[in-house]
């Protein structure tokens, strides 16, 4: 496995294994809270989470990520912890892909568009993690990102988010103070109040 790849996986990694102390935190009495994501509740974006994992999954086994997978059926709870564990070992166990065609979701685009797995990889770890910070709060526990991840995050999402991802995917950066730690940085870039 190339470094690169290494590196992707690892960070890839710590992102799962963040979530899944977030998860931990889920009962079913919980699902109907409201989320910092607008319009979800938890119940939806566990079912999105699952979705997210299940296209990095596809991404390292076909070499291909579709943006619109099959919805989960059964308990989302399960799920989802089932799901970032087999992710974990799909990526640790690749077979160094070199390239993942990503399905766009914009028909404006063109169609696919290929990304090398490590950038990839670093996709899901940004998407990964700041849910697993939204599943907390949704619970209502703070667990703070990671300084380390939440710092080579950041770096990741100041390349892969754009003008146009905002409004919609992302609300707009909010302000910090300049001593805020790197997780609340990282939220705060991707229009999440970290307070």
């Amino acid at each position: 496995m190339d470094r690169a790849l290494v590196g992707g996986v690892a960070v890839l990694e710590r992102a799962v294994a963040y979530t899944l102390g977030s998860l931990a935190l889920v009962t079913p009495d919980v699902l109907a809270r409201p989320t910092p994501c607008r319009h979800w509740d938890l119940y939806d974006l566990l079912e999105h989470l699952h979705d997210s994992m299940s296209a990095l999954q596809e991404a390292v086994e076909v070499g291909r990520v579709d943006t619109s997978p099959a919805a989960a059926v059964g308990d989302v709870i399960l799920l989802v912890r089932a799901q970032a564990i087999r992710l974990l070992g799909t990526w640790a166990n690749a077979d160094d892909p070199a390239a993942v065609a990503v399905a766009s979701a914009l028909p404006s685009s063109g169609g696919d568009s290929l990304m090398t797995a490590p950038l990839v990889a670093g996709a899901g770890a940004i998407e990964v993690t700041v849910h697993g910070w939204d599943v907390a709060r949704a619970c209502g526990r703070q667990r703070p990102i990671p300084d380390e991840l939440a710092d080579e995050l950041l770096d990741l999402a100041v390349l892969f988010i754009r003008t146009r991802d905002r409004p919609g995917r992302f609300g707009p950066p909010i302000g910090l103070p300049v001593d805020a730690t790197a997780g609340d940085r990282l939220l705060a870039f991707l229009g999440r109040r970290p307070d």
